[in-house]
């Protein structure tokens, strides 16, 4: 289980995260829903290592993760796929993939992993020789799911994954997260704009406002509750 306690995050002057407190058990998903500046992705930034002013407790499975650095994050099982994509423009998606196995050493495993993220995504395999830069916003996403897979994460991290993305490759997108968590047994935390969709797949969810968590449930008790309806979801 990854448990967040207590947890303060400052940029400067500003104090992005006010205590949280959370848990994303073992092989369930779990999504992060709220405005912008809510603080969603200053919880996944600090649980993978990547802000540095921080305080209070992130373990998982009983082992402090707080002070960590992203790679000793990321060796402990943990793995972000950043809003944005994130994707490296100039490398072709088959060596964007290889990046994302580069703390493993087993090579049957890493074969047998690609083999299952070109069964994902049939496009990344027939562009496997193209540059991640020359595909559409949509094939850089399932690119970036992609190379987080091949780091064979326990907890995977989203941030965003539909942003910019029309209706129909946000629904794929949703689909693949169901199924990594179906087929493999990962551990999801998602965070998403759309907060419909990811209520929908979603076995726990938590409302951030302002730094601080001021709602949770399951996604279908959150989904029929009205302040999340009147919020997030028009009504």
């Amino acid at each position: 289980m990854l448990k967040i306690t207590d947890l303060h995050v400052h940029y400067g002057g500003i104090h992005a995260l006010k205590g949280v407190s959370l848990e994303v058990p073992q092989g369930k998903i779990v999504t992060l829903i709220g405005a912008n500046g809510a603080g969603k992705s200053s919880t996944l930034r600090a649980i993978a290592g990547l802000v540095k002013n921080k305080k209070g407790s992130i373990t998982y499975n009983g082992r402090e993760l707080l002070g960590l650095n992203p790679v000793e994050v990321v060796k402990a099982g943990i793995v972000m796929a950043p809003e944005g994509r994130r994707i490296f423009p100039h490398l072709t998606v088959m060596e964007n993939l290889h990046l994302g196995a580069y703390s493993r050493d087993d090579k049957d495993g890493i074969a047998a992993d690609l083999a299952w993220v070109f069964e994902l995504f049939p496009r990344m395999k027939e562009r496997q020789d193209q540059k991640g830069g020359t595909l559409s916003g949509g094939e850089q996403q399932m690119l970036a799911l992609g190379r987080a897979i091949m780091g064979k994460p326990q907890v995977v991290m989203l941030d965003e994954p539909s942003l910019g993305l029309a209706p129909l490759v946000v629904r794929d997108v949703f689909e693949i997260i169901k199924t990594i968590n179906q087929e493999r047994g990962m551990t999801v935390l998602l965070v998403e704009q759309n907060a419909f969709a990811a209520l929908k797949v979603a076995h726990q969810a938590y409302v951030l406002e302002t730094g601080t968590v001021v709602l949770e449930g399951t996604g279908e008790q959150l989904i029929a509750d009205q302040r999340v309806c009147q919020a997030y979801l028009g009504g």
